[in-house]
């Protein structure tokens, strides 16, 4: 065990210890307790302050509790950068990912995928007219492009379906099925299936859960965590979610951070957030780099959806030649 002086515990001592730990070879914000500056060593372990930042630690709770008047404020600070450091962090994808089959990326417009209900995979519009146009040659039996299960015939055996994946916990039908609980008007209902759905990792979830806090539909209006779920969905690569984020920020006069949201939605292929940046390059609160990058991420998402078998199917659709069989 180190011995280590007795020191008063005021912003001057504090540097003493971080020096001291400093000759020991020690980093003081990893290595030594920001309260009483013990280090650690094989019984004494430290722990990340509670609140939320990763700066300081402490060697026990009455350290930190000692220690939080002092450390408050830059806690919070610390806190905030961490969060919107996350919020404001480009996804890779939207909150669709793949299609399962052809792994390219899923289109934003849900019209261009559908859902299957016997696996909840959302399948592009390429592969399941791909799936359709070889059933059809070969005179074999429709059956899901995913997991090859024969396509329902009746509505009863769709729903018989649905439940099977709600009791098997699976945060897609779960999410869907507040969906429709939803538009029946049992909103109470609509919350219970969505809350579930979003502590399973579903970001669809938790945008409907902001849209029934912020509308108070089911449940008294919060603006606050109608926020925090549109900001979890955001996150998880939500564009629509991002734009209603970036309209709150308008409203607030934020719109350093409204372009911000509006900048990532476009680049997930967001045609709406793309026409908000432009206005802000006019309004010169985005600068033309900005603008010339968020033209060519908005095009890169929109032609990293594309494949031959998509348009074929597209152009189909449009003319009535093809269409989506659940």
């Amino acid at each position: 065990m180190h011995s280590l002086p007795t020191l008063k515990y005021n912003a001057w001592s504090s540097s003493i210890i971080i020096m001291s730990a400093a000759k020991t070879g020690l980093e003081a914000s990893d290595e030594v307790c920001a309260y009483c500056g013990i280090a650690a060593v094989d019984d004494i372990k430290l722990k990340l302050c509670d609140g939320g930042c990763d700066l300081v630690k402490y060697c026990g709770d009455e350290c930190q509790g000692n220690h939080r008047e002092q450390h408050e404020e830059e806690c919070k600070q610390r806190k905030a950068e961490i969060h919107d450091n996350k919020l404001f962090t480009q996804p890779d994808i939207s909150y669709l990912g793949e299609c399962p089959i052809c792994c390219l990326p899923l289109s934003i417009d849900l019209k261009k995928s559908m859902l299957m209900g016997c696996c909840s995979k959302y399948i592009c519009n390429g592969c399941d007219y791909a799936n359709q146009k070889r059933e059809r040659e070969g005179g074999l039996e429709h059956r899901c492009p995913y997991c090859r299960n024969p396509r329902p015939t009746s509505q009863e055996e769709i729903d018989k379906r649905k439940m099977n994946r709600i009791k098997k916990n699976d945060p897609v039908a779960i999410t869907e099925m507040g969906k429709q609980l939803d538009n029946e008007g049992d909103h109470g209902k609509s919350l219970e299936y969505h809350t579930k759905a979003a502590k399973l990792g579903n970001v669809a979830a938790h945008f409907c859960l902001g849209c029934l806090y912020y509308n108070g539909d089911g449940v008294e209006k919060d603006t606050k965590k109608a926020v925090y779920h549109f900001e979890q969905a955001a996150i998880g690569g939500h564009p629509q979610a991002r734009g209603i984020l970036a309209l709150h920020e308008k409203i607030k006069c934020r719109r350093d951070r409204a372009a911000k949201h509006f900048i990532i939605a476009a680049n997930l292929g967001c045609d709406l957030s793309l026409q908000e940046v432009k206005d802000l390059f006019v309004a010169g609160i985005v600068s033309k780099e900005e603008y010339a990058a968020t033209l060519r991420g908005h095009q890169a998402a929109l032609d990293g959806t594309k494949s031959p078998e998509r348009e074929t199917a597209d152009f189909l659709m449009a003319y009535g030649y093809f269409r989506r069989v659940d």
